[in-house]
């Protein structure tokens, strides 16, 4: 994959490695226990095969996802997803979440697992120990860029 977008934001940033099509989906089915290639390629109806294993490849060199291998003959690999990978999640979540308000039909739906109701996006601050609504997007300071 190359770089897309030359500019200096995280969501810009982000989607250099995550925005290609297929990309989120293959973390997700691995994040869902498919770890083989086989699993991934059956559960993402229409993926080719070339694509999905440079989508494999490139989302290991970005440090989301490991592999193991399994079987000498044919070389066959587990995938699992790095912390980095792990930390997806939330942006699955945040994407069920947006398409339950947005796309004329709702396929999933996300609940607290204890009353079975569903959820939304709370943001904390450790700092003030209390959840908040306000919100700024705000530039990191240059030193801390370079260092």
């Amino acid at each position: 994959m190359k770089t897309t977008y030359n500019l200096p934001c995280n969501i810009a940033q982000s989607l250099n490695i995550i925005g290609d099509r297929w990309t989120l989906l293959i973390a997700h089915e691995i994040l869902k226990g498919n770890v083989t290639f086989s699993d991934i390629k059956k559960a993402l109806d229409g993926i080719s095969s070339n694509i999905l294993s440079d989508r494999l490849k490139y989302l290991e060199q970005c440090g989301l996802v490991t592999s193991e291998l399994y079987s000498d003959h044919p070389p066959r690999y587990h995938y699992q997803l790095t912390d980095s990978g792990k930390d997806l999640e939330h942006v699955f979540h945040a994407i069920l979440l947006w398409g339950r308000d947005h796309l004329q039909t709702c396929y999933k739906k996300l609940v607290h697992t204890e009353c079975q109701h569903e959820v939304t996006i709370a943001y904390y601050c450790p700092h003030c120990e209390t959840n908040v609504d306000q919100l700024s997007v705000v530039e990191v300071d240059e030193e801390k860029i370079s260092s």
